[in-house]
């Protein structure tokens, strides 16, 4: 039986300004649920074990061991909940509407032991400046749902371009993941080379994990909503260590450039939103972006690349 059937829209529009309070609060919840997930999870090369990941109505966890199995926290931005549902048969759902941080991590945390499950994280958010406690964050406290269902479909509808685009490449790369530290999507390739030591820099962010992350060679592209200093969602090309040559070269859809500031490519969404074929201009970015990457850091693509298109069962 069929119920609840929804057609969403596809690449709808993310104004900044329309939900730009909504994104900060949101941020912060994720952190909240990243952060339970760090805690109880193996240290994974890159930090790939915080990572939350894309499912049909929201962000998920995925499975996080605990004494008794496993539990898992999911973002539902239909019904507009988190569900906190344990191996053990075990659920609790706490509700996502406008109220503070401070309010939303006292019934998150209240949950968790509900279903017999004793945590404590660090209650600092990271990757910000000007940070509050989780628990005394009393100023973020808004929820738009609208807003959060466009920005999920958004997020739904550049997903199977991620992945795809993942799909060519051979050598070691990510999974297609949200960072809720950064707040972005994002999947990322290795050239199998040591890299220089990261300098670090990012705002509450160890330096020690930062050159963990950044230990080899790395080409990331992503998708980012946008904050204060850059108020646009965008999607982003970066590679680390930065050839000097890097952002010279041409890349592709028309209205993708390169941000010296900030050292990366960027398409803003808006470009592909309006394209008659977004998903081929989307990976028309990827591409062509991580071909500058290996072209200009001497990549070896012969032992890299691949193309498993033709595969089959």
């Amino acid at each position: 039986m069929t119920t609840n059937t929804r057609i969403p829209e596809r690449w709808p529009a993310l104004p900044y300004a329309d939900w730009n309070q909504t994104l900060e609060t949101l941020h912060l919840w994720t952190q909240i649920v990243g952060k339970i997930r760090l805690r109880q999870t193996p240290w994974i090369n890159h930090s790939w074990h915080v990572t939350l990941y894309v499912s049909p109505r929201g962000l998920t966890s995925s499975s996080i061991p605990y004494e008794r199995g496993v539990f898992q926290l999911d973002f539902d931005f239909v019904s507009h909940q988190l569900h906190i549902s344990t191996s053990t048969g075990q659920r609790v759902d706490v509700g996502l509407y406008p109220r503070s941080v401070a309010n939303f991590y006292v019934d998150v945390m209240a949950s968790l032991q509900q279903v017999g499950i004793d945590i404590t994280i660090h209650d600092t958010p990271n990757e910000l400046p000007n940070v509050i406690p989780f628990a005394e964050d009393h100023l973020h406290q808004s929820y738009d749902a609208v807003m959060v269902e466009r920005f999920w479909q958004a997020i739904v509808s550049m997903y199977p371009v991620f992945m795809r685009f993942r799909a060519g490449y051979t050598g070691k790369c990510s999974p297609v993941h949200f960072f809720w530290g950064s707040f972005d999507l994002a999947v990322t390739r290795f050239s199998g080379r040591r890299a220089p030591l990261h300098p670090g820099g990012a705002p509450n962010m160890s330096t020690r994990v930062m050159q963990e992350a950044y230990s080899h060679e790395v080409s990331s592209v992503g998708f980012w909503p946008g904050n204060e200093q850059f108020p646009e969602a965008a999607f982003y090309s970066y590679c680390y260590p930065t050839p000097a040559d890097f952002g010279q070269q041409r890349v592709e859809p028309a209205g993708a450039y390169f941000h010296p500031n900030m050292g990366e490519f960027i398409l803003p969404y808006e470009v592909v939103r309006q394209a008659a074929d977004p998903e081929s201009q989307l990976l028309a970015f990827l591409q062509t972006t991580y071909d500058a990457a290996v072209t200009t850091a001497h990549w070896n693509r012969a032992e890299l690349d691949c193309d498993l298109t033709s595969y089959e069962y």
